[in-house]
């Protein structure tokens, strides 16, 4: 069945740094775009980056923009997240998120990491 596991979260301090992972299984991963997504308390769930089957192409949200990087390994069948200059304002839940079209359309999220952002 397919599977999308994140990690790599955890509480770092403003400015610092954070590297998610997303493993996936399941699925033909080389097929797929793949995105990262991220709900904050109290607020509604956002798409943060994305990144085509290849790799060939991202797309970034105007507030992560210069800050986070988006890239993959369809080798190990894994996303991920570089974060950098880390705000406050990232602290969030981060998802990875595919959408499966064939057989039928599917939209697998995996569990979630926490990031916390604070001194």
């Amino acid at each position: 069945q397919v599977q999308l596991v994140e990690s790599g979260g955890g509480l770092v301090q403003p400015g610092g740094s954070l590297r998610l992972s997303c493993a996936a299984s399941g699925f033909i991963f080389s097929y797929q775009l793949m995105s990262w997504y991220r709900q904050a308390p109290g607020k509604e769930r956002e798409l943060v980056a994305g990144i085509s089957s290849d790799g060939g192409s991202t797309a970034y949200a105007d507030s992560v923009k210069g800050r986070f990087t988006i890239s993959r390994d369809n080798a190990k069948n894994t996303v991920y997240l570089q974060m950098d200059s880390l705000k406050p304002d990232d602290t969030a839940v981060y998802y990875c998120r595919t959408i499966i079209i064939k057989p039928t359309k599917r939209d697998y999220w995996g569990q979630g990491t926490q990031v916390t952002v604070s001194s």
